[in-house]
C-alpha cells in the first residue's frame, strides 16, 4: 500500500509495519507506537492538503486580455465623444453621444468573455466521451504545456497482480506437469505468488488434487503431499534443507531474477522438476502509450517504490529512460517539485494511496480509475478506464482546446480591432458613413455566434493513436 511492491513484503520480529496494510501468512502481535495524525495515512492526507493548497491558480488568458482591453474602450469612447462633440457636424451632442455609445456596444467583450469558458466547457465533455474526467478547466488548461510524464510503475505501467510468466520444465517433465503439480500445492494458499500459479492451472483447464499435510515455510516456499509425492515449492535454500540438488535450476532462477521476476524451483519426491516464476505484467497497451507520450516530445520518467531491479526491468519492456527507485510516499512528492524546480510542467499519473502526495503536488494530476479514492481524490483528471492511452489522449485534447480558445481571442480581437474605429466614425469624413448603435449590436451578437461555433469545431476531436503524423482540428 505505501511502498508499491506487488508482492508481500517479508517481515520479521522488530520490524515495522503500516497500519491498514494486510498480513497475509499466520498472524503475530504488534505494539501501537503512532496513532491519530502520527500514523502514516494520517500524513499522507496532510502532504495532499499542503500539495493542494500551494498550487498557485492558473491567470486565464482571457482576464490578462481584459485587463488591458476594458479600459482602452473606455478611454477610446471617451476621446471619440470629445472629437465629434468638438468637430463633427450639427447637432454636435447627438452625434457625439450616437458615435460614444455606438464604440461602446460594438466593443461589449461578450465574444472576448465567451472565449475561453465555451472550449474549455467543450473540450471536458470531449474528455468524458473518451473516458477522462477532468475536474476543473485549469487541469485542461495546464496540460498542454506539460514537458515531463512521471508515472508510477504497480498498478499504473502494470496490472498491479501478480500473473506466471514463466514456466521451465526440467528433464523429462512437461509445462503441464510441472504447473500441474505447484497449482495443487499451492491450492490453499493465500500468498499472491501461489494465486498466481492457480489462476494459471483454471485458464488451462487442469484438474488440481487436494494436497496432503500442507505447510509454509515463510519467506521461503511452501511444502506438502500431493497424491503421495513428497512436494516441494521455495527457494534454492529450502531445496537444500530437503536434500535436493539445486544446481539444474540456479541459472533459471538467476536468470529470471535478474529481470525482475520471482522465480520459484518445483521439487518432487527429492528431484527437481522444474522452475517457475511470477511478475506484475504490463498492461497491454503500456508500451504503445508510452511511445506515444515519446512521439509528442516529452520526458517519461518511471517513480515507484519498488526495488531498483524490479523497476529497471520494467522500464526497459516499456522504453523508459530514467527510473526513480524504492521511493517512498513524502519523497515521490520531493522529487515531482525537483522536476518543477528545472522549469518543467509536470504530469504525474498514478493509482495507489502512496501516489497521492505526488498527484496533488504535479502541476497535472492523473489518478487511474482503477486505483483508490484518495489519488482520485488527489488528482486533477481521472483516467476512468485505468489505461496510460489517456494520458496522451488528455494533453492532445487540452492542446486542441487551447488552440481553440486562441482561435476564439484571436476572432474577437480582430473583430474589435477593426469594428472599434468604424463605430467611431474613421469611414465618415471620407465616405459619409456612420455606423448605427442598432447595426452594431447586431454585429457584436455575430462576433459571439462566431466564437461559439468555433468552440462546438472541437466535438470533431479525434485523439491520435497509431499515426503520429494525424493532427486534431
Amino acid at each position: 500500500m505505501v511502498t508499491g511492491e506487488p508482492i508481500p513484503v517479508e517481515k520479521s520480529e522488530g520490524s515495522t509495519v503500516i497500519g491498514a496494510t494486510i498480513n497475509r501468512t499466520g498472524s503475530f502481535r504488534f505494539r501501537a507506537t503512532r496513532v491519530g495524525k502520527e500514523t502514516m495515512l494520517a500524513q499522507i492526507i496532510e502532504m495532499v492538503r499542503q500539495a493542494q493548497s500551494s498550487k498557485a491558480p492558473i491567470q486565464r488568458t482571457v482576464d490578462k486580455v481584459s485587463a488591458y482591453f476594458v479600459p482602452a474602450v473606455l478611454i477610446v469612447s471617451v476621446v471619440t465623444f470629445m472629437i465629434w462633440y468638438t468637430f463633427g457636424p450639427s447637432p454636435v451632442l447627438v452625434y457625439a453621444v450616437i458615435t460614444m455609445v455606438t464604440v461602446l456596444v460594438i466593443a461589449c467583450p461578450c465574444a472576448l468573455g465567451l472565449a475561453t469558458p465555451t472550449s474549455l466547457m467543450v473540450g471536458i465533455g470531449k474528455g468524458a466521451e473518451n473516458g477522462i474526467l477532468i475536474r476543473t478547466g485549469d487541469a485542461l488548461e495546464t496540460a498542454h504545456r506539460i514537458d515531463a510524464v512521471v508515472l508510477d510503475k504497480t498498478g499504473t505501467v502494470t496490472r498491479g497482480q501478480p500473473s506466471l510468466t514463466d514456466l521451465i520444465p526440467i528433464g523429462d517433465n512437461t509445462d503441464t506437469d510441472v504447473l500441474l503439480m505447484a497449482a495443487s500445492v499451492e491450492r490453499g494458499s493465500e500468498h499472491p505468488l501461489g494465486e498466481a500459479i492457480v489462476r494459471a492451472a483454471a485458464d488451462k483447464d487442469l484438474v488440481l488434487t487436494d494436497p496432503e499435510s500442507f505447510a509454509a515455510v515463510p519467506g521461503r516456499g511452501v511444502e506438502a503431499v500431493v497424491g503421495g509425492h513428497a512436494v516441494v515449492l521455495g527457494t534454492l535454500s529450502l531445496m537444500a534443507e530437503r536434500g535436493v540438488d539445486p544446481e539444474l535450476a540456479e541459472p533459471h532462477l538467476e536468470n529470471l531474477s535478474v529481470q525482475g521476476k520471482t522465480a520459484v524451483a518445483l521439487a518432487v519426491d527429492g528431484e527437481l522438476i522444474g522452475v517457475l516464476a511470477v511478475a506484475d505484467t504490463l498492461k497491454e497497451d503500456s508500451v504503445e502509450a508510452i511511445a506515444r507520450l515519446h512521439r509528442m516530445g516529452l520526458e517519461v520518467v518511471m517513480l515507484t517504490g519498488d526495488n531498483h531491479r524490479t523497476a529497471q526491468a520494467i522500464a526497459g519492456q516499456v522504453g523508459i529512460d530514467r527510473v526513480l527507485a524504492e521511493v517512498l510516499p513524502d519523497q515521490k512528492a520531493d522529487q515531482i517539485r525537483l522536476l518543477q524546480a528545472e522549469d518543467k510542467t509536470v504530469a504525474m499519473v498514478g493509482d495507489g494511496i502512496n501516489d497521492a502526495p505526488a498527484l496533488a503536488q504535479a502541476d497535472v494530476g492523473l489518478a487511474m480509475g482503477t486505483g483508490t479514492d484518495v489519488a482520485m481524490e488527489s488528482g486533477d483528471v481521472t483516467l476512468v478506464k485505468g489505461s496510460l492511452t489517456g494520458v496522451a489522449t488528455a494533453i492532445e485534447l487540452s492542446k486542441a482546446t487551447m488552440r481553440n480558445v486562441y482561435q476564439n481571442l484571436v476572432g474577437a480581437l480582430a473583430y474589435n480591432t477593426l469594428g472599434i474605429p468604424i463605430a467611431a466614425g474613421i469611414l465618415y469624413p471620407t465616405f459619409g458613413i456612420l455606423l448605427s448603435p442598432l447595426i452594431a449590436g447586431a454585429a457584436m451578437a455575430f462576433s459571439s455566434v462566431t466564437v461559439v461555433s468555433n468552440a462546438n469545431r472541437l466535438r470533431r476531436f479525434t485523439p491520435t493513436h497509431h499515426d503520429p503524423g494525424e493532427e486534431e482540428t
